[in-house]
């Protein structure tokens, strides 16, 4: 397959807009359901991660989990380019960090950290995209 030229179509307005509102959805959704999981799976992939205070590691998920919510946010209400480059700083750093604490995510069937390498690249298309 070969990528869109300077001849070729690209995306259109509403393939723009659908990109950005799957980002939305998987942002808020992260940030309800990390919250949702406090004392569940987002506490214990910390803890089995080396983060031994169950505190700390509170502490990290609600903000991980207000991050998301803001990013989620703002690029719902104020989609521009400093929001995309952020979400994917964010999710880049969030990436790191998790195959650091447990880089068996790299091979779980389900994908949760393969998954980031598609929404790496849909932020960097819409971060791109002309005003």
């Amino acid at each position: 397959m070969t990528p869109p030229t300077n001849n070729t179509p690209g995306l259109n307005p509403s393939d723009y807009h659908w990109l950005r509102l799957s980002l939305v959805f998987v942002w808020l959704w992260t940030a309800a359901v990390s919250v949702w999981e406090l004392q569940g799976q987002s506490r214990d992939l910390l803890l089995a991660g080396g983060i031994a205070d169950a505190g700390v590691a509170n502490v990290l998920v609600l903000s991980g989990a207000a991050l998301d919510a803001l990013l989620g946010v703002w690029l719902w209400l104020r989609p521009a380019r400093p929001a995309y480059l952020l979400a994917l700083a964010a999710m880049v750093s969030m990436t790191l960090v998790a195959t650091v604490l447990s880089p068996s995510l790299w091979l779980h069937p389900l994908g949760p950290l393969s998954k980031n390498i598609p929404i790496a690249v849909v932020l960097w298309v819409l971060a791109r995209k002309p005003a």
